[in-house]
């Protein structure tokens, strides 16, 4: 099969999918996997894939980068926000080029809208954008906060708006033009599978407390790492509060302590409280993936033992 000037073996089409609430271990899991199947890795964390955000985003080491081939991490600018459009159209390419070298594709993280767009039939022709009505929404907003804006969508979407955050208003205001236009996105039940690959689903999870108390754990490791010191580094590059890339968890919190908002200590609290939250969603997220393998990490289990329940699973 000849695509963009890449062959294709034919029948060669597994690609994993590792998955699962932040701080469940999914890099790890996706490591290990790699060595096993001659995998490559390829992200699928929205905040992953800009530069100058290694620690808030946790992206994997440099070292297990060097050990295993690892795309589409640290490369979009913080200012630029990259459309599920545009992520799926670049992870299609890499997935290619992963099976043409005669290797396995790992696709590793947990921003549902891109899984989305890559295990489902999704079209994402262009549509024209009333400029005019973007800025009564964007005005909205302003007057009326962002709460009223996601009432809004809540009232004519709410599978839309259950997938985003009441905060993220950039999302909210695309999501009520998508239905404006007619184009809003189907719920995923009426989804058709993308058969061209075989979807080997893989969703890594744990018991809520221990998950509760990883996360916890991860944000003070995350903050003796220096990611305050990778924020102030982001503001004195330009960046602030209006940043797509800024608005993710670890960093506005970060922002409104360095704007005096709020002190050190619950800057930190808000960090964990909003990464509980988001694990939160993720879940309900993926439970409604069908087909998919569950694991449960139990305390103290080895990775590999994880990895060959994973092919055990995907015989």
């Amino acid at each position: 099969i000849y695509r963009r000037g890449i062959v294709m073996t034919i029948g060669n089409k597994k690609v994993y999918i590792i998955c699962g609430p932040t701080a469940a271990g999914k890099s790890i899991v996706a490591l290990y996997l790699a060595k096993r199947v001659k995998g490559e890795i390829v992200n699928c964390d929205s905040v992953q894939l800009y530069k100058y955000m290694d620690i808030g985003s946790a992206k994997p080491t440099q070292k297990d980068m060097k050990a295993i081939p690892h795309h589409l991490y640290g490369f979009v600018d913080p200012s630029d926000d990259i459309t599920v459009a545009q992520y799926q159209k670049l992870a299609f390419e890499k997935i290619d080029e992963i099976l043409a070298r005669g290797n396995t594709p790992i696709v590793v993280g947990g921003t549902g809208l891109y899984l989305n767009s890559l295990i489902y039939k999704m079209s994402f022709a262009a549509k024209p954008i009333n400029l005019k009505r973007r800025d009564e929404l964007e005005h909205l907003a302003e007057v009326r906060g962002n709460e009223y804006l996601f009432e809004l969508l809540s009232a004519v979407d709410p599978d839309a708006a259950a997938r985003i955050h009441p905060n993220n208003i950039r999302k909210i205001i695309r999501a009520i033009e998508a239905y404006e236009l007619g184009s809003k996105l189907e719920s995923m039940d009426k989804l058709e599978p993308n058969t061209k690959y075989e979807f080997k689903i893989n969703i890594v999870n744990m018991e809520r407390e221990w998950l509760y108390t990883r996360i916890n754990r991860r944000v003070d490791k995350l903050m003796e790492e220096g990611l305050l010191k990778e924020v102030k580094h982001l503001l004195s590059m330009g960046y602030n509060s209006e940043t797509p890339a800024m608005k993710g968890i670890g960093y506005k919190e970060l922002l409104l302590y360095l704007d005096g908002k709020a002190t050190l200590e619950e800057a930190v609290n808000n960090i964990k409280t909003n990464t509980r939250h988001y694990a939160k969603r993720q879940l309900t997220w993926f439970k409604r993936y069908e087909n998919a393998h569950w694991i449960e990490i139990q305390k103290g289990q080895m990775v590999g033992n994880v990895v060959d329940e994973i092919l055990e699973a995907s015989k």
